[in-house]
């Protein structure tokens, strides 16, 4: 066996962080060695055989992580020379060298599905882990078929395609979201990016986590770690909330918080996210929050303090004010957005509802008359076990819920406290000021004048200066 080191031709395929494997037909064994920056590239050693001849010879690039295979043809390969030099005449040698540059390129760039066999073998905890460290599985459009049993149980839908229950080979639950097959070509791709790119590269207990993807002519899908309670509006309205007192309503607040408060200050780019929403809020089995669906999400620069947006982003009801005027907006949008969310789960209701009296149908106006006149317990629902919150620590932490929803939902941008200090509010590290009526231009009478009243009256000076009667005067004011 001899050593030699890595022929020119196979520089390209450093980046792509694989092994070499074995050629076809070979003649002759030696070992070769590379190394790149960073981890990308470091250590990677195989044995392959090599086959002095000018023929096309069929390399094998095997990737570490996904243990799957790669196949590819590189022209007129020479290995039998220590150094590995391509046969040929020298315009024979680069042509060569640039069609295999240009293939070794390709394969990089690509992103092979993984095998059902290496899911079905490894543990669970082992999968979990490289989910955790690696990108993103790519799986294919037959196997999330397999996976569902062919989309056998809906969980849900929405505005841009519906979610399936499915398992993985290895026994794990995922939730597999489907794009609408009928979205115009360049929203299923914004959407598919904006998931793919800002969730994909987040790690933290209250975002729900992506396991892999599907991209494909037939099938674009993202597969979720699956959730057993579901979003958060229909646990709150549904019988299941009915149970958890406010205690643990807080700690869904909390969990929510913390989320978010990630992708706006622990980020390396901060990521907002445009729509926050109890819909968007998904519960494990263990009541932990996790905020989900990311399609609408932007990366920001931390230099940037302002981002323009194109179009209406957002959900009537929790989007900011200043959405809706589509100018230069911040990551306070998310915080207002975060602020309606929490009046709900104090509530247990829609923030709007024309079923209830015309008094009590905008949940935020009826909470912040009963904060100023003192009795916010009488917002609570009770359990089902016939507890209505009482205790002056329930009702200490209801205000203090309210208290923060004020000031996340205040009229001004720049009013609204950063989601760091929410989340030290509501678990009661940092006093909270009283709030500012954050409703007061919707409650109170406008004091402007009648212009209509200016002009009636003018007319009737100049008609009396001219010998009209009064009486004519006051018919025209009418």
């Amino acid at each position: 066996m001899r050593r030699a080191q890595l022929a020119p031709w196979l520089w390209p395929l450093a980046p792509c962080r694989s092994l070499l494997g074995q050629h076809m037909g070979t003649t002759e064994t030696f070992s070769a060695s590379f190394f790149g920056s960073g981890d990308l590239l470091s250590g990677f050693t195989n044995t392959f055989q090599a086959k002095p001849t000018t023929a096309q010879v069929p390399i094998t690039i095997r990737c570490r992580t996904h243990c799957h295979a790669i196949s590819f043809l590189a022209a007129g390969t020479n290995l039998s020379q220590a150094g590995a030099t391509p046969a040929g005449n020298k315009e024979d040698v680069e042509r060569r060298h640039r069609r295999a540059e240009a293939c070794a390129g390709s394969v990089a760039r690509s992103y092979a599905a993984v095998s059902d066999q290496h899911i079905r073998h490894a543990t669970v905890e082992r999968f979990l882990w490289e989910i955790r460290h690696e990108k993103p599985f790519r799986f294919t459009p037959q196997q999330l078929a397999g996976f569902t049993g062919k989309y056998a149980t809906r969980l849900g839908a929405g505005g841009f395609g519906a979610v399936y229950r499915g398992s993985l080979p290895n026994g794990l639950t995922v939730a597999v979201k489907v794009f609408h097959a009928s979205l115009d070509r360049r929203s299923g791709e914004e959407q598919f990016m904006a998931e793919v790119g800002a969730i994909g590269r987040t790690h933290h207990i209250n975002l729900v986590r992506l396991f892999g993807f599907c991209f494909d002519d037939a099938l674009r899908a993202l597969v979720y770690e699956y959730m057993e309670h579901g979003a958060l509006d229909a646990y709150l309205l549904g019988g299941r909330g009915r149970d958890a007192g406010i205690p643990a309503l807080r700690d869904i607040a909390v969990g929510v918080a913390r989320g978010i408060r990630y992708l706006h200050e622990e980020c390396q780019q901060k990521i907002v996210h445009y729509d926050i929403k109890p819909g968007n809020v998904l519960l494990d089995a263990a009541l932990t929050p996790k905020v989900a669906d990311f399609g609408l999400a932007r990366l920001v620069n931390r230099a940037d303090t302002h981002v323009s947006v194109s179009g209406v982003r957002g959900t009537p009801g929790y989007a900011a004010p200043e959405m809706w005027m589509q100018s230069g907006v911040t990551e306070k949008c998310d915080v207002y957005s975060f602020g309606m969310l929490l009046l709900e789960i104090v509530g247990r209701r829609r923030n709007f509802d024309e079923a209830a009296p015309e008094s009590q149908q905008w949940f935020p106006k009826l909470a912040w008359i009963k904060y100023e006149s003192g009795e916010l317990m009488e917002l609570v629902v009770p359990t089902s076990g016939g507890e209505n919150g009482g205790g002056a620590a329930t009702a200490q932490m209801v205000e203090r819920m309210c208290k923060v929803a004020f000031w996340c939902v205040q009229q001004q941008p720049e009013a609204r406290t950063p989601m760091g200090a929410v989340v030290k509010m509501l678990e009661g590290e940092m006093e909270i000021a009283p709030p500012v009526n954050p409703f007061q231009h919707l409650m109170a009478t406008p004091v402007v004048a009648n212009p209509w009243l200016t002009m009636t009256t003018t007319s009737a000076n100049t008609a009396s200066a001219n010998g009209i009667s009064e009486t004519s005067i006051e018919i025209v004011s009418l």
